[in-house]
């Protein structure tokens, strides 16, 4: 489980530090949930999670007219997303349950992977429905189950602990949201949710030396970084050398890639004009 408090502190700042390498990790999925954007109308976009920002900058790219708000409670990626900031897009350090858009009610609200980190999703659903315009449409990707995404339990052999457990217990978390039937239950104020399957390539490690690449990423990213972290440096050390043992069966094409798996969830907000 990662917190909304491990976002404000030590996740948030490895994400912001290594965002080049996050959105390398998700470039398989990121056009398919761009393509699912465009088919919807809205030029008052709010970006839930935005993290470094690189979907609502995609957006701002795609819709010149339309103005694109990111939020994310953590103040580190914010700061990662304002420096990359382009014209269309801006950037607020702010909880998605609270916030609200002084500059007006958005029609379209996205998230890659932002919204499984919610406390209490149905409080935070129900806020963003009464909140954006009448009819607003949300369209979000979340992770399908850890047995669908072999880049979260390929060191289970070497941290036995972090086995999965059974999907339905993560209270949040990067599958919180991987079961269908649990997402409507959270989708409060919002109605006619549609799940599409996205199998994409999970790409961990490239460059001159993709093993070595894939564990400086996994020593910083994903569920052993804090284990990693909390090792002093000789085990730190032997337990990145096993790693690469893992990381080289998984080395093809000057990459270090794993399977991946992500619903593309699709929903239309309650609220209606009155």
């Amino acid at each position: 489980m990662t917190t909304g408090s491990e976002w404000q502190a030590r996740v948030g700042r490895a994400w912001a530090d290594e965002w080049r390498r996050t959105d390398r990790s998700f470039a398989g999925l990121t056009p398919h949930l761009l393509s699912a954007i465009a088919d919807e109308p809205g030029e008052r976009v709010l970006d839930l999670g935005c993290g470094a920002g690189e979907l609502s900058l995609a957006i701002a790219a795609m819709r010149p007219g339309a103005r694109v708000v990111g939020v994310d409670v953590s103040g580190d990626l914010i700061a990662a997303a304002r420096a990359r900031s382009v014209a269309g897009a801006v950037f607020h350090h702010a909880d998605a349950g609270a916030f609200v858009d002084p500059d007006g009610q958005p029609d379209l609200l996205v998230s890659r992977h932002g919204v499984m980190f919610f406390a209490d999703p149905p409080a935070v659903f129900r806020h963003l429905a009464a909140t954006a315009a009448p009819a607003a449409r949300m369209v979000f990707s979340c992770f399908r189950s850890p047995r669908e995404n072999l880049w979260a339990r390929v060191f289970a052999d070497l941290f036995p602990a972090l086995e999965p457990e059974p999907v339905i217990r993560f209270p949040a978390g990067p599958f919180a949201f991987a079961d269908p039937a649990h997402v409507e239950c959270c989708l409060s104020g919002w109605r006619d949710a549609t799940f599409t399957l996205v199998d994409f390539q999970y790409v961990a490690g490239a460059g001159d030396d993709p093993v070595a690449d894939a564990i400086g990423f996994f020593s910083r990213i994903g569920p052993v970084a804090a284990r990693l972290a909390a090792l002093d440096n000789p085990a730190r050390a032997d337990m990145q050398a096993a790693m690469a043992g893992v990381l080289e069966r998984h080395l093809q094409g000057g990459v270090v890639a794993f399977p991946a798996a992500a619903w593309i969830v699709r929903a239309t907000s309650d609220r209606s004009d009155r």
